[in-house]
């Protein structure tokens, strides 16, 4: 749970309480959010976890099982988050979303304003950007998913950070209360020309808007759009690709002349259970690189744009 103390900051340094939502870290690719309730356990393939062992514990401990197996108490950040969090819609992951707080200015006091709020993956890590003082007020046209939106903020602490609305600002736009007071604008909108107009009125001068796009199409729409009242428009396409680095034995039998990858000419492997004449050679090991067999694609695209200044 993102706890925010009296001042509204967002800390980790305390010790794990009955309540809490925390992430259990069984490996890079298992993790799930659990929330602590002193009478519950939590079963999984390295055994029984007794969610008493837990409270008390600072973030990051690591514990143990009836069975000695082991998982790691990870405080739920929003980078985190977003990895758990359950897929109401299609959300964005951590590099656009990277991309998406640097471009828009976002910083400590802000008011952002969001449509589509979705899974809250975004709102998540817009709430933290804000913190202490600022405010994010997101909007979704379906009741149930704004709902469920709003118990996820309650769940991660940042209800006094984020407020959620049920409003369609394709066809209505953003509530006049916010006009000219928003540092920053972002839509996740099927058609986010219609929401443009509404969005430069709640501007201040020199703010930034966002649109994320699946199709190419509808960012040519939409740059048309901003094109009469906004300036420095820019779209990029965020493709991240990882690497696994870890520690491996160099096969010895490779030539180090001519980049050569195989075995040396007139050179025969030994087979396993031969005896060899010569002494044994121990085997080198290095550090290797490789990317990561399963690498994202593309998401979507991300258009900038920044209000124009009256003259």
């Amino acid at each position: 749970m993102l706890s925010v103390d009296a001042e509204k900051r967002i800390s980790f340094k305390r010790c794990i309480r009955d309540g809490d939502l925390v992430i259990v870290y069984e490996r890079h690719d298992n993790m799930k959010a659990v929330k602590v309730c002193e009478s519950s356990t939590l079963q999984n393939r390295f055994g029984v976890f007794k969610h008493s062992d837990w409270i008390g514990k600072p973030f990051g401990s690591k514990v143990l099982s009836n069975k000695g197996g082991f998982v790691y108490l990870l405080a739920p950040t929003p980078e985190l988050w977003t990895l758990v969090l359950s897929h109401r819609t299609q959300i964005l992951y951590i590099a656009d979303i990277s991309l998406v707080i640097m471009y828009l200015e976002i910083i400590p006091g802000c008011l952002v304003l969001e449509s589509g709020t979705g899974s809250g993956s975004l709102t998540t890590s817009l709430a933290r950007a804000v913190a202490p003082n600022g405010h994010v007020y997101t909007f979704d046209f379906h009741e149930q998913r704004a709902a469920s939106a709003r118990e996820d903020f309650e769940k991660t602490g940042l209800s006094s950070l984020v407020t959620v609305g049920v409003r369609d600002i394709q066809g209505e736009g953003f509530p006049e209360e916010f006009s000219g007071l928003a540092d920053s604008v972002f839509l996740d909108l099927p058609q986010p020309w219609l929401a443009i107009p509404s969005s430069e009125k709640m501007l201040k001068q020199d703010g930034v808007l966002c649109s994320f796009s699946p199709c190419i199409e509808q960012v040519q729409r939409s740059s048309e759009t901003l094109r009469s009242n906004f300036t420095d428009i820019r779209t990029f396409e965020v493709l991240l690709r990882t690497y696994e680095v870890r520690e491996g034995k160099m096969d010895c039998s490779q030539g180090n002349e001519g980049g050569s990858l195989g075995p040396r000419p007139g050179k025969r492997r030994q087979r396993s259970g031969e005896v060899s004449n010569e002494g044994e050679i121990p085997t080198p090991t290095t550090v290797m690189a490789r990317p990561a067999a399963e690498a994202r694609g593309h998401t979507g695209y991300l258009t900038f744009a920044r209000l124009k200044c009256l003259p």
